[in-house]
């Protein structure tokens, strides 16, 4: 800006000025306001009086202002709100005349407005509710900055900070309720995966019950078939001495192959004629078990 003064005055000494584009330049006769002239070279006749007071910028300015106050939930924040103004050619009179230092102007409103808005509102609505208090500030500059002959562009709230250690106890807040979402996640997911097994587990035992009563079925067709066999081909004999003798075979068949490995874990198993009869007793009684289990029906 000094560089600007400086040109202006040299300009005003050979009696012509120039003016850059996006600039006017206020022109004063004996210390009076005269006219506003735009870009272009302009004569300045200084020895009838005729002086430029200054230049005015019609571009757009920015100011961005960083205003403390305290939320109605008593938490301090620090409100950034970003404002674009400019002026124009047909109010640049007031904006040169009325207003000194417009920023400073801006930033009083800009205080006044936050000031009074973000106290009525606990900090989450501060959040939510930015666009509201940006729109409050532009109404207030707009009505106050008109006067002078400038215009409010747009006005917006571009950050927001909460104290330092309110940031981190809303961090922790967040992390704890997260922490506590992947708790239940798992433990659902648990509940799942145990469901499943005992699932898994029942079906097994069951299909495991039917295969066994069906090997069970077997054995005991099998062995009806080879006493029917013999007592056709053998007569004379009953049914009962035929199914003994095809036990007491099996019974010492299972000897035969206990002997016959030599890993085998010892069994005592009693081995006189008397202990056959009665092993042929315990393993007819267990296969008239299974063929009575075998046709009852199974529930799932």
């Amino acid at each position: 800006m000094q560089g600007v003064c400086g040109s202006v005055k040299m300009g005003q000494v050979l009696g012509l000025i120039q003016v850059d584009q996006s600039t006017v330049a206020v022109k004063e006769k004996w210390g009076k306001f005269v006219d506003v002239v735009g870009p272009g070279c302009h004569c300045v006749p200084w020895c009838c009086g005729v002086n430029i007071a200054g230049l005015l910028s019609l571009r757009v300015q920015q100011l961005d202002v960083r205003c403390e106050t305290k939320t109605k939930d008593n938490v301090f924040v620090t409100v950034v709100a970003s404002v674009q103004y400019r002026a124009h050619v047909e109010t640049a009179e007031d904006a040169f005349y009325k207003l000194s230092n417009p920023r400073e102007q801006i930033k009083a409103y800009v205080f006044d407005v936050v000031r009074a808005s973000v106290p009525l509102m606990i900090l989450d609505n501060v959040f939510e509710q930015k666009n509201d208090i940006a729109n409050s500030v532009k109404e207030e500059l707009e009505k106050a900055m008109r006067t002078y002959g400038y215009e409010i562009v747009q006005t917006l709230i571009v950050d927001i900070e909460p104290d330092e250690t309110v940031k981190r106890a809303m961090n922790e807040i967040n992390a704890a309720a997260r922490m506590r979402l992947a708790t239940l996640e798992k433990a659902e997911a648990e509940k799942i995966l145990q469901v499943k097994r005992a699932e898994a587990e029942a079906e097994s035992k069951y299909l495991s019950g039917v295969g066994i009563a069906r090997q069970r079925q077997a054995i005991v067709d099998g062995l009806r078939e080879s006493v029917l066999a013999f007592s056709d081909n053998v007569p004379g004999t009953s049914p009962k001495e035929v199914m003994d003798m095809v036990l007491v075979t099996q019974y010492f068949d299972t000897m035969r192959d206990i002997g016959s490995h030599s890993k085998n874990s010892t069994v005592f198993i009693p081995h006189g004629v008397g202990g056959a009869r009665d092993v042929a007793d315990q393993i007819r009684n267990g296969l008239l078990q299974g063929d009575a289990g075998s046709s009852r029906p199974h529930s799932h």
